[in-house]
């Protein structure tokens, strides 16, 4: 066994895993994503979209530049979110405003970030002109190459679906009618009632992916539909080799959000043999950490 070591200012990020509690969970994290890239394991990172409004987009960014990543799945929230900020600013506010106050002055609320209306008639504006180039080519698409298209339309180098279109690294979002996007889709179709997202079309390809992998790894913060699309699609292969997760979620409530690693073996979207680790906190303050000590 391992003592339990002081910490010591002098050497902030050293025996993390020996500190206890969680320091010693996100320690492990940093070492399990490192055996990922060291088994050239597909790596597979999900996030939810309150992330890509936060700063953590130009982690994010900064991994798909890398090609530290292969395959992403999200929400359809971070699309809407990483297109605006590519052409406007969200703000800094506080969890305690009076939402009353910032409805009636447009202002949209995520926690403490704020976004104006007027992002959102940016996003109108961006999105109609990729409807319209796709819609010329097949009245049928999938959520993959929807996005794809938008990452080929931003300039922005700071754009996370800039990095993934340049570098190839697809992106899977498999609710992306439950956002801003799906609403503009429906008033899209309003003029052209042919026209239609297909959630199913992307099965085959994230299919293809996973069952040609020597062996997979995820990185999964938060929860909901980008957690269970991972892990899911990864039943197909008998299970994950290698899991992360950060989570703030709780499992006693059989979430699927909160649900540790292990539960996911019973399932088979994990492997017995699975190398795999839950930390316990908000992405915000705990990836970032993880992420510099990858290097």
């Amino acid at each position: 066994m391992k003592k339990v070591l002081d910490y010591d200012p002098n050497n902030p990020m050293k025996n993390l895993e020996q500190i206890g509690f969680q320091a010693t969970h996100l320690s492990r994290a940093v070492e399990i994503i490192k055996e990922m890239k060291k088994e050239n394991a597909k790596i597979f990172f999900g996030f939810t979209a309150n992330m890509m409004a936060s700063g953590l987009r130009g982690l994010f960014t900064d991994m798909a530049k890398r090609k530290l990543i292969d395959v992403v799945v999200t929400t359809g929230g971070s699309i809407d979110h990483d297109l605006i900020r590519s052409y406007s600013d969200y703000y800094i506010g506080s969890f305690d405003l009076d939402d009353k106050e910032l409805h009636k002055k447009g202002i949209n609320r995520i926690g403490n970030i704020l976004v104006p209306n007027k992002c959102y008639e940016i996003l109108e504006q961006k999105i109609n002109p990729i409807f319209e180039k796709l819609y010329k080519k097949n009245k049928t698409i999938s959520p993959s190459e929807l996005i794809k298209e938008i990452g080929n339309s931003i300039n922005s180098k700071n754009s996370f679906l800039y990095w993934c279109s340049k570098n190839n690294i697809p992106v899977f979002s498999p609710g992306i009618t439950d956002s801003a996007i799906g609403l503009q889709t429906y008033f899209f179709k309003q003029r052209h009632v042919d026209f239609s997202i297909d959630v199913t079309k992307d099965m085959k390809e994230l299919a293809s992916i996973t069952l040609n992998a020597d062996k997979t790894g995820a990185i999964i913060l938060g929860g909901g539909i980008t957690k269970h699309h991972i892990i899911g699609v990864n039943i197909l292969r008998e299970g994950l080799d290698y899991s992360v997760y950060i989570s703030t979620s709780s499992q006693y409530d059989g979430s699927l959000s909160g649900a540790r690693t292990k539960e996911a073996i019973s399932w088979g979207k994990l492997k017995e043999k699975s190398t795999s680790i839950t930390v316990e906190g908000d992405a915000s303050i705990v990836f970032p950490i993880i992420y510099n000590q990858l290097f």
